[in-house]
């Protein structure tokens, strides 16, 4: 639609949709919707959300008759010997008619008052005319909806009515509807090549890979035509978008059901070509029919996705220019993929349904499709890592699906055990670890995608429950230097095992609380890994006991009452890893026997010792206000925020502030807890030297510094260092103490007569108002898995104390002034760790007797709640995918506007122009032109679409939360 003229006609037409009541379907003005428009954006900018809504709120009757219409024109079309060639039945006119309703169809369903409507209309019975709708010349088929049988129905003859006998019965309108887009998907000369054989639907393969060595061949039409297609059927299935995420899993989507679950096939998806033929050559035919259409569906959709490469050859900063349309494609592609495979099928829809996708997609065995899935995902996933890794900062365009592919790299492993064991076998999933700890590192404090980093971790938690997924972890990591520098640990030298470790305590430590809802996916994870991995580094052994050190102490286990399960876990870790690997762990079980003060404090912890420690360490910190910035570098600590709005644990903290008791406080490699160290560090109050800051393990680098809390030098007795029930009396002594010396025993107190300090006044164990009690502890202290842990430190304490007690490393001396010294002498060599000299020992000792526990592998359960949640993680990435409309983008912004209600849209600050995308005059002028033409009224007056308008890019950015 070239001229401004047609445009205002067009524009004249939609305004007639909300003014007159009733337009006769056999009025010649509905053939304006297929024949005026030119592009995707004049529907979308001329026929604005208002127009719809105001149609839609006034006369619901115009676009019921809009709606027949448009697929009438579509069935016969699809029907049309001369498609897409013929003068008669242009592929124009199905394209209009996919785009009018791609555009009408959401603002349809966002009305809850029209789900009433909406089921008789899409979904109730109709007849159509024996023998009508099939010849050459005709205009139209004609359709009968019994949702008003007092209306005419419309007949693009301007026939009504007439006897029963020249009626049969037809599938509702959203059937018909479905299957007329999947034929069209494979119809030769609109989406395919034409037919050699001159058949119209050919249901070929779009592209070579899984399940076909050659591909139907493209054309840029064709593809374009594809991507019309495919967002509309995104678009009919979108009514997922307006219900809640609590109601969608439980009452599913009846569009998605007739697609993912077609009665006909899911009934009997696993039928022998006997068992067909037993039941008739009729319903053979239909079931037949429908497993080729699925497959094709199926092996279309994937090889699309997994075949896009970007070109090689191109010139850096070519985005900015030039656009690629094959983008598009893949888009809706993976995007209509994942919506099928995902869909779970409710249990009401009917009996023995089932998703066939997702049923057909765990049937791949063969290596070389296995090797093709691995391939195409791998290209998806590395490609935002090579990019931001680029010597040349935005020279290359990050691919915006990279998190829909980790998504259907999920679903991959969830319904194909083959595929799971061939990506671990071969050693191909070493790939999809770094990957998947990239994107969680790269967005983990960015809040629009805490979705992506939970699904992350859940993927991981998905590898590790497979044995051989483990075993696999032992292998050497020498992919340091190639990865992107916010995953790299400077320094590192290990296994894979040491390195996902490490990288789990990392997430933990810096998240700042944002990863609080899924620390026990993270701690899943290890104990899923841990009765496998051998040859734990020291640095991945010491952030274990550390985690430990910090999930023991008295703040964190009373702060609410739930955090003793997560204590509870990385306990069946530390046995797993001990009871399994005892041999092979000679670092770990030396980081054991280093904490085993702390062991034997969380044996005897009482409420009464808990609320004395919680208060001493309250009253040292505000005795001492300013040692956290005077002492940085005497003991570092790093402080977990755990969000408790999210997993019902404390609220973060400022570091200026006492430490609260829902923060984790985690100690560096070398355990405070040494009476040695913490004498050293009472005489000497200096800091470390820098060839001892050398020789400890580095720590992973990330871009967002976690808050650092120190620890003031150390004024009081250095019996501080020892958990309160073990304090008074020297270790020689608590060791001839008989067992029942430190028994449990139940407080006498309340936590209100227990001080009436002003801390008490706020609640010592953070917001929330839980007060925890003698019977609470005893519902879960004596369930902690301690037995193997002090079975150990019982039987190796005794020959190897002494090396740990004597030989702990102390700080160096450091010079009495600042300026160098001029002495020739050499610098007293740094004090070594005696790991070597304890190693060496613990070969010679025996292994204590210890009864290995079954493996345990934690599962990730599926509920309604976290199908919810990920339903909504999908449709999330849908909108936003769309959301941004720029030209050549090849998005038109189907749901700007709505009121969706799966998931929560925040608007976030514009982003600013920049070299790579400008905003001056040029574009204000064009978007004014734009708003001008689109905002036309019969009146005169400027239209507004208001919270249903098509937004700009320049509004700003979208969060979905």
């Amino acid at each position: 639609m070239g001229a401004g003229d047609s445009k205002l006609s067009f524009k004249k037409g939609v305004f007639r949709l909300s003014e007159e009541t009733n337009i006769p379907a056999s009025d010649a003005y509905w053939e304006s919707f297929w024949t005026l428009p030119d592009t995707a954006e004049d529907v979308f900018t001329l026929f604005s959300a208002t127009d719809i809504r105001r149609a839609r709120d006034l006369h619901i009757e115009n676009i019921e008759t809009l709606v027949l219409a448009l697929t009438s024109r579509l069935f016969f079309l699809r029907t049309h010997k001369g498609f897409p060639y013929d003068i008669d039945a242009p592929g124009k006119h199905a394209l209009n008619c996919i785009r009018v309703l791609t555009r009408v169809l959401p603002f349809i369903y966002e009305k809850e008052e029209l789900e009433e409507w909406q089921q008789r209309f899409f979904w109730g019975k109709r007849r159509q005319r024996r023998g009508r709708g099939l010849q050459q010349g005709q205009t139209t088929e004609v359709i009968f909806d019994e949702a008003d049988p007092n209306r005419d129905e419309y007949d693009g003859d301007g026939e009504g009515g007439g006897g029963e006998t020249e009626f049969e019965d037809a599938p509702p309108l959203m059937e018909a509807l479905i299957d007329c887009l999947i034929d069209l998907l494979f119809y030769a000369g609109f989406t395919l090549p034409p037919g050699k054989h001159g058949e119209s639907v050919t249901y070929a393969i779009w592209e070579s890979g899984v399940g076909c060595k050659m591909s139907a061949g493209s054309t840029k039409d064709g593809d374009a035509n594809k991507s019309e297609i495919l967002r509309l059927l995104l678009a009919i299935m979108s009514k997922a978008m307006f219900m809640p995420a609590s109601v969608l899993p439980v009452k599913g989507e009846r569009a998605l059901t007739y697609m993912a679950a077609p009665p006909d096939l899911a009934l009997n998806p696993d039928l022998t070509a006997s068992q067909r033929e037993a039941m008739g050559p009729e319903l053979t035919a239909v079931v037949n029919k429908k497993k080729k259409i699925v497959l094709s569906v199926l092996c279309s959709l994937l090889n699309t996705t997994l075949n896009y490469n970007q070109p090689s050859w191109g010139l850096p900063y070519d985005h900015v220019v030039l656009s690629d349309p094959r983008q598009v494609l893949v888009t809706y592609s993976l995007q209509l993929l994942l919506v099928l495979l995902l869909y779970p099928v409710p249990e009401g829809a009917g009996p023995g349904l089932k998703n066939v996708y997702r049923y057909y997609l765990g049937k791949l065995h063969r290596p070389q499709d296995f090797q093709h899935c691995f391939f195409g995902m791998m290209a998806i996933l590395n490609q935002p890592m090579h990019a931001s890794s680029s010597y040349l900062p935005g020279s290359q365009k990050t691919l915006k699906w990279a998190p829909e592919m980790m998504m259907l790299f999920w679903e991959v492993l969830q319904c194909n055990k083959r595929f799971r064991s061939f990506i671990i076998d071969t050693g191909r999933v070493h790939d999809f670890v770094i990957a998947t700890i990239y994107y969680i590192v790269e967005y983990r404090q960015d809040p629009s995608k805490a979705g992506v980093v939970r699904m992350c971790i859940f993927v991981l938690q998905t590898l590790s429950t497979e044995a051989n997924f483990g075993k696999s972890l032992n292998k050497r990591f020498e992919v340091q230097n190639t990865l992107p520098q916010s995953v790299r640990i400077p320094g590192f030298c290990g296994t894979f095992a040491d390195y996902l470790l490490i990288s789990i305590y990392m997430l933990i430590t810096t998240s700042k609380g944002k990863l609080s809802a899924v620390y026990p996916a993270l701690l899943a994870i290890i104990a899923n890994v841990a009765p496998h991995v051998q040859n734990l580094s020291s640095t991945a052994s010491a952030k274990l006991l550390q985690l430990f050190t910090s999930m023991s102490t008295p703040s964190f286990l009373l702060a609410n009452e739930t955090n003793h399960t997560l204590l509870h876990s990385l306990l069946e870790s530390i046995n797993s890893i001990v009871e399994h690997q005892y041999s092979s762990n000679p670092n770990f079980i030396y980081a054991i026997l280093r904490a085993h003060k702390r062991f034997d404090a969380l044996r005897d912890f009482t409420l009464d010792g808990a609320q004395q420690e919680i208060h001493h360490e309250a009253q040292r910190r505000k005795d001492n206000p300013h040692s956290s910035t005077t002492s940085a570098e005497n003991s570092p600590k790093v402080s977990i925020s755990i969000d408790r709005a999210a997993s019902n644990l404390p609220t973060p903290r400022r570091s200026e502030e006492p430490l609260s008791p829902g923060v984790f406080e985690l100690g560096d490699e070398d355990d405070e807890d040494d009476d040695a160290a913490v004498q050293s560090q009472k005489v000497s109050k200096i800091p470390e030297s820098p060839r001892q800051a050398q020789s400890q393990p580095s720590r992973i680098s990330t871009e967002e510094d976690a808050t650092i809390v120190t620890s003031p030098v150390r004024e009081h007795d250095p019996e501080d260092a020892v958990p309160l029930q073990l304090r008074g009396m020297s270790e020689k002594a608590r060791g001839k103490l008989p067992a029942s010396a430190f028994q449990r025993q139940g407080s006498t107190t309340t936590l209100a007569s227990h001080h009436s300090t002003a801390s008490a006044a706020h609640g010592i164990y953070g917001p929330g108002g839980f007060e925890p009690t003698p019977e609470w502890i005893e519902t879960w202290l004596p369930l902690l898995p301690l037995h193997t842990i002090l079975t150990t430190l019982s039987h190796l304490l005794p020959s190897v104390s002494h090396l740990i007690t004597t030989t702990s490393p102390a700080p160096a001396p450091a010079p009495t002034s600042p300026t160098p010294s001029t002495s020739t002498s050499p610098p007293p060599p740094a004090p070594k760790r005696p790991t070597q000299t304890v190693h060496t020992l613990l070969t010679t000792l025996p292994p204590p007797s210890l009864i290995p526990s079954p493996i345990k592998t934690h599962m990730f359960e599926w509920s309604p709640l976290a199908l919810g949640w990920y339903e909504s993680l999908l449709w999330g990435f849908i909108y936003v995918s769309e959301r941004n409309v720029q030209k050549g983008s090849g998005t038109v912004g189907v749901w700007n506007g709505t009121r969706v209600r799966l998931f929560k849209v925040q608007e976030t600050a514009p982003e600013r122009p920049s070299l790579l995308a400008p905003r001056g005059g040029v574009d204000a002028v064009g978007m004014s032109l734009v708003q001008r033409v689109g905002g036309l009224t019969m009146r005169g007056q400027q239209g507004q679409e208001g919270e249903g308008g098509r937004e700009s890019s320049d509004r700003g950015r979208m969060a979905v939360v």
